[in-house]
């Protein structure tokens, strides 16, 4: 039994049903409460001095931020599609690992933006806010498409993709983002996408050694069938095979090898 296997067994009662369900509810009632006052999203940032200072519910606010700027669609479309597409994310990825496990990672991806956003501001010396809702949204787009790869969507409703692509998009951003901000930024985003890496990493480092083992296989295999080293039988003794010998019978003896018939070991007399 897993690890997750046994908190589920213990703490799973605890667990929050369509939790995603009121992140959006709350991210409406946000994005009202901002329209009426701008400054308002300011007092809900992940701001690490601020946090310190008191202001302890920014560990949880700022995930009721809602994104909604656009350079195409007006501001309120953006927002209701924002929503829309992180409800269907969330509800999707609590179907496919249930309510628990659900929980478990969106909270522990809270729990490493956390610990990034300090890792910047007080370790590498930034307080620029890298480490926000988006990217913790981003984590759930990765997991979703883990379970889902082919799921087909229409970007500004016209657009088709597969979430996979978009998965690959986004991860490429992420990575040309930190190739260009130094070894501070990318440490910072590993430990941000906590909750991915150890719910998935495993599974996908298994996979890339099992394909890299398949691979290698076939490799030399091909080899093997390209220089004529490949047979189906070969005497144990003589080391002849049908192909140097096609005039050649096979058996397999009592030892498990394969002998040619005039090697093949002979059986021992019955007793009475």
């Amino acid at each position: 039994m897993s690890l997750l296997d046994r908190l589920e067994s213990r703490y799973g009662r605890f667990a929050i049903p369509g939790l995603i369900r009121y992140v959006v509810a709350l991210n409406v009632l946000v994005y009202i409460l901002a329209k009426l006052n701008p400054a308002f999203l300011f007092a809900l940032v992940l701001w690490p001095p601020g946090i310190l200072h008191g202001e302890v519910w920014r560990l949880v606010t700022y995930i009721l931020i809602p994104q909604f700027g656009s350079f195409i669609l007006p501001e309120y479309i953006s927002a209701a599609m924002y929503m829309w597409f992180l409800w269907w994310v969330g509800s999707g990825l609590e179907h496919a690992l249930g309510s628990f496990r659900f929980n478990v990672y969106y909270f522990t991806g809270m729990i490493g933006i956390t610990v990034a956003s300090f890792m910047e501001a007080y370790i590498f010396g930034e307080v620029g806010g890298s480490f926000a809702a988006a990217l913790l949204n981003t984590s759930l787009l990765f997991a979703f498409a883990h379970f889902y790869p082919d799921e087909m969507i229409f970007i500004m409703y016209v657009i088709p993709a597969k979430v996979k692509w978009m998965a690959w998009i986004a991860a490429a951003g992420m990575l040309y983002y930190a190739l260009h901000s130094g070894l501070s930024y990318l440490v910072s985003l590993a430990v941000a996408l906590a909750n991915y890496l150890l719910f998935f990493g495993p599974e996908i480092y298994r996979n890339a050694r099992t394909r890299q083992q398949v691979s290698e296989r076939r490799r030399k295999f091909e080899e093997a069938k390209a220089s004529g080293d490949e047979t189906l039988h070969k005497c144990a003794t003589c080391h002849r095979t049908e192909i140097t010998n096609p005039e050649l019978d096979f058996r397999v003896a009592r030892d498990g090898q394969e002998y040619c018939t005039e090697h093949l070991p002979k059986l021992p007399p019955a007793t009475a």
